[in-house]
């Protein structure tokens, strides 16, 4: 809350007084500093819900800013082996809110896979012991949202085995018919920007990518960075930018499911933060070094005026 002082009933006291009012004037002050750098502070953090960012509203926000765990009424979590033959087991505790950040933690454990069975031929029940955990921290979908921009300021761990992305799914249908926006994974040296909606083929993806290896955003010191991800969406384009760099594109009018015909880019959607390790895409954890740390400052949501 922004401190409120009556300056001018002080400052009639200290002019209407019989005493040296010399140090109490210096008092009121800095008393009148203190209150605008609150003033200042209490607006950059964002806490105002009616802050604007051009022709843009700020309607959902979240900066991470009370310790502990991320808050149960935006945030749920999964849990166990998800998906991709990823190496961890998402568990909620690898998620931590601490000193303004969101932090997902990935690394070594050893402890029994509660699903295990030993005739199984599935990846997430024929895996005895958990080797290594993370989290994935969901938007609940009743905060779903549609058109607009979001910003995801974030800091990756570029490491060989680590898979951490933002990305959004639409809140109504089954994968891929319901959309998938990537609007940041990494993996293979490389950051992806992809859209995918459903093929011809049920339950197959089309995907619409392209991959930017971080060599060319500018090597190790621009991945040790903070970086602004976000994704610029109206009725009829979507665009992904890191930093205000456009790295992807794709045109509303043409993202038609082949299958149903239906138009998963205009519906709401909800919101993923989550490192993945190993799996499909993530590569080999052999050398990686663990416990990693994939960071997250803020999310928020703003909507045309």
């Amino acid at each position: 809350m922004t401190p409120i002082i009556d300056f001018g009933f002080s400052f009639f006291i200290l002019r209407s007084s019989n005493f040296n009012a010399k140090p109490y004037f210096m008092i009121w002050i800095f008393c009148l500093f203190c209150h605008f750098v609150s003033l200042m502070i209490f607006q950059e953090q964002g806490q105002c819900k009616t802050s604007h960012t051009g022709s843009y509203k700020l309607t959902w926000f979240d900066e991470f800013n009370i310790d502990g765990p991320p808050d149960s009424a935006k945030w749920r979590f999964e849990s166990g082996y998800v998906r991709n033959n990823e190496a961890q087991w998402y568990q909620g505790e690898n998620a931590v809110c601490k000193g303004g950040y969101l932090v997902i933690t990935g690394k070594k454990e050893h402890k029994p896979n509660p699903n295990y069975n030993t005739s199984s031929t599935n990846w997430r029940t024929n895996r005895e012991f958990i080797k290594y955990t993370a989290a994935s921290v969901v938007m609940k979908k009743e905060h779903a949202f549609q058109y607009g921009k979001v910003e995801v300021r974030a800091k990756i761990d570029a490491q060989t085995g680590l898979w951490p992305a933002i990305w959004t799914v639409g809140a109504s249908g089954k994968w891929p018919a319901n959309g998938e926006v990537d609007i940041m994974e990494y993996y293979n040296q490389g950051i992806l920007a992809n859209f995918a909606y459903e093929s011809n083929t049920k339950g197959k993806p089309f995907w619409n990518a392209s991959f930017h290896k971080v060599d060319s955003l500018g090597g190790v010191d621009w991945a040790n960075q903070f970086h602004v991800w976000k994704l610029e969406w109206d009725e009829n384009t979507m665009q992904i930018k890191i930093d205000d760099s456009l790295l992807n594109t794709i045109d509303l009018n043409g993202s038609f499911n082949q299958t149903d015909g239906k138009n998963p880019f205009r519906q709401p959607h909800y919101l993923l933060l989550n490192l993945a390790m190993g799996g499909n895409r993530g590569g080999s954890l052999e050398n990686t070094v663990l416990p990693s740390r994939y960071i997250i400052d803020y999310v928020r949501i703003y909507q045309k005026q």
